[in-house]
Order: C-alpha cells, then structure tokens, then sequence
C-alpha cells in the first residue's frame, strides 16, 4: 500500500495517522532505520497518548501491508505491470522494471481512492499537517533505537509538497517517479513512460475492491489498531 491506502482510514487521529506513514517515510530519509511492528507494538500502550497513537499507526501499516501483498490482484498485476514496463523501456539487466511494477500498483491505487473521494485527500492533509513532526521524530527514535534526525523536515513537506494529488495526472506522476529513479539510484524514465501510465491505470482501476480485500487469514485483517477508524 502507499499513503494514502495505509491512512485514508484514520484521518481522525492526527498521530495515528502520521504513524501509518512512518515506515514509507523512512525509507526516503534514512534507509538504515526501521521500525518493525514487534518494536512498536511495545508502546502501543504509553502513557503518552500521542506516542501511543504514533505506535499503533504504526502497527497499522505493518499489518495492512502483510495483507495486501498477500492478494491475488496484487501478485497478478505486479507481473502484469512488470512486464509491460520492460516492454515499454530499453533493454535493463537491474530491477527497474520489478520495482516500478510493484510500486505503480500501489502507486495508481492511492490514484484511484483519491478519485472517488478528493475531499479525503484534503482533510488527509489537514490532519497530518495537526501532527507535530518534531514529536513524531523524537518517537520515531524511541521506538526504533536509532537517531534519525530528518524526518522532521520530511513530514513537514510532505505536508506542504502535498505530491499525493500529483497522481492522477500522468505527466505529473511521470516526474514524481523520476525523483524516485534518482533517489534509489535507477535509470530515469524517457517522457514516453507517460504512454505506459495512461494504459495502466484502467488495470488497476477494474480490480480495486479486490486490491482491498484482505485474504480470509483467520484474523479480522481489516480491523483498526485500536483507533477510531473514519469510513469514507
């Protein structure tokens, strides 16, 4: 899942929230840091109401993540999508086309939710710019014993760049993903790439409920870590 997916959800608690977006978020501003679930999950019950909310967010994303790469639309369109992005480029001997099919899944989703309902992707954004990005970091480093240090300045332009509304448009979309080239260290994408997006979109479009339906695991996948849940 991508932002959006993780925290369309919880947009009613403002540290819930930011922490649905926490493992993402690392990934951009320090790769060497992590917070997995079994670490916080042991402040999932703070004394600190916001760092509680931060930890079950948190939670949150790890279980919903498990989840939805356990559907078979997900399998499915990642090959699909691979494929055709290796078709579209020049020859790659690296992992671009895989990483591009796995995140454009995810990626043209968010699209899709944010289409149905924009006014979500503003109170979104509302409710995460509520969240103190210094706090978040100070938790961030509680919870995963290392010392990021910013993270701060990533929540606070997240909040500001807003690029989630980029996606629905493919010229915009084309250069976010560039950006995301040049931070992994992948071959940028030629303007074309538009083409593929254009093509695509209607792929994930057609199986978004399936995308959502937590596989039958024997748990109630789908349920809140403890937060109130706010149902579009």
């Amino acid at each position: 899942m991508n932002y959006f997916a993780h925290g369309r959800r919880f947009i009613s608690d403002p540290y819930f929230l930011a922490g649905t977006a926490i493992p993402d978020w690392l990934n951009v501003v320090d790769r060497r840091v992590r917070v997995r679930s079994k670490h916080a999950a042991l402040y999932s019950d703070d004394p600190d109401p916001q760092v509680r909310s931060i930890a079950r967010g948190v939670v949150q994303h790890h279980r919903d993540d498990a989840w939805f790469h356990e559907t078979m639309a997900f399998a499915q369109l990642c090959l699909d999508l691979t494929a055709r992005v290796r078709d579209a480029l020049p020859p790659d001997d690296g992992f671009r086309p895989s990483f591009l099919g796995h995140i454009l899944v995810e990626i043209l989703l968010d699209a899709v939710l944010i289409a149905e309902d924009p006014g979500r992707l503003d109170a979104y954004y509302q409710a995460m710019s509520r969240a103190d990005p210094a706090l978040v970091q100070t938790a961030v480093n509680r919870m995963s014993g290392g010392a990021v240090s910013r993270l701060e300045l990533m929540i606070s332009g997240f909040c500001r760049e807003r690029f989630l509304s980029d996606y629905a448009d493919d010229a915009k979309l084309w250069f976010r993903l560039n950006q995301v080239m040049r931070r992994v260290g992948l071959a940028p994408l030629p303007s074309e790439f538009c083409g593929l997006l254009r093509e695509v979109r209607p792929l994930v479009a057609s199986r978004r409920d399936e995308l959502l339906s937590a596989p039958d695991r024997g748990d109630d996948a789908n349920a809140p870590c403890n937060s109130q849940e706010t149902r579009p």
